[in-house]
């Protein structure tokens, strides 16, 4: 047995270096083995006329031999098939839900296997195994409702990394919450870090139940919009050509700059003070934008001083009723 399933899967390997099916041979052949072992010392057993007396217990050790190696046999065979999966296809694929999600499926399909198992060596050994499985289920239930956060994190979980809307690296922001690189992505909570180099651990539950910015996606590059206001006695189309010479020199010196999109000028209302606008250009990602801001506020600052355009502080216009000559009300 052994010989001849090592020639079937050395064979079977020759058309293909990551066939699964000779891989599941070698593993277990050796289970197959015992299996036939097992099964001769059986039928030799049976066949006995001194053994007529014991054949009821002769039928109860083979079931129990037979279902231990089976179950040995298949708990191998899963392992080799979801290792290759895991190893072979896995990196291939977009989604990293299956790099994280087929470990935890083997550790859950062994203990399923073995959990069979068992119910049936109890139902050879003539126990009833009908009580067990009610008493499973309460005792399922209760660790159900006792274990009803880690759970609801558990399947939240789930979905944040079968939706592949957050990955490792992007930069993301919880509505009213924190906001930072993602580091770690599992199964109860995501790690992000922050601009104070905190690490900060969120319940997948939370980002399952709000709203998440993700500034990465679906790509970096990130707009950036400045406000300002020049006074009402501006000549306006000085402060355009001058905000757009500006806006351009940043964009041409910045590295975080996106040198693919030229800057955009618009005046926006007739505020309380000052005629408000606004100047739109892209940065490379999040980090960036924060750089490309300070800049532009700055360079925009020094320039208006040079050209004389003034930005006014709050003003308001106060208007007195006239006070007749006489005195009178």
């Amino acid at each position: 047995m052994r010989v001849v399933t090592g020639v079937i899967a050395n064979r079977l390997g020759r058309h293909g270096q990551h066939d699964i099916l000779p891989q599941v041979l070698r593993t277990i052949r050796n289970t197959g083995v015992l299996f036939l072992v097992a099964l001769g010392v059986f039928l030799s057993l049976v066949t006995l006329p001194e053994s007529r007396h014991w054949s009821a217990e002769i039928t109860v050790g083979w079931k129990i031999v037979a279902t231990v190696l089976i179950a040995q046999a298949a708990v191998s065979a899963i392992r080799v098939v979801l290792n290759w999966y895991l190893y072979s296809i896995a990196p291939r694929t977009d989604t990293k839900l299956d790099d994280n999600m087929l470990p935890l499926v083997r550790r859950v399909a062994v203990i399923a296997v073995y959990g069979i198992a068992f119910m049936v060596i109890l139902d050879a050994l003539g126990i009833s195994i009908s009580p067990f499985l009610g008493g499973l289920g309460i005792t399922g239930l209760a660790v159900a409702l006792a274990l009803q956060p880690t759970l609801g994190n558990f399947f939240a979980g789930t979905y944040v990394m079968s939706d592949g809307a957050i990955g490792v690296g992007d930069y993301i922001e919880l509505q009213g919450g924190p906001a930072g690189y993602v580091v770690d992505v599992g199964w109860r909570s995501t790690k992000i870090c922050t601009w104070l180099n905190n690490l900060v651990i969120i319940p997948n539950a939370v980002i399952a139940d709000t709203i998440v910015t993700n500034y990465n996606r679906p790509q970096p590059l990130l707009s950036v919009i400045v406000a300002c206001g020049v006074r009402y006695e501006s000549d306006l189309v000085q402060v355009e050509r001058v905000s757009l010479e500006v806006a351009r020199s940043v964009i041409a010196e910045i590295p975080q700059a996106d040198k693919t999109e030229d800057a955009f000028f618009g005046f926006d209302s007739f505020g309380e003070s000052n005629i408000t606008f606004w100047i739109y250009l892209r940065a490379m990602d999040r980090f960036g934008s924060f750089i490309v801001t300070n800049e532009l506020i700055k360079a925009l600052h020094a320039r208006y001083a040079i050209e004389g355009i003034e930005i006014n502080y709050p003003v308001r216009k106060l208007i007195y009723p006239s006070i007749p000559k006489n005195g009178s009300d």
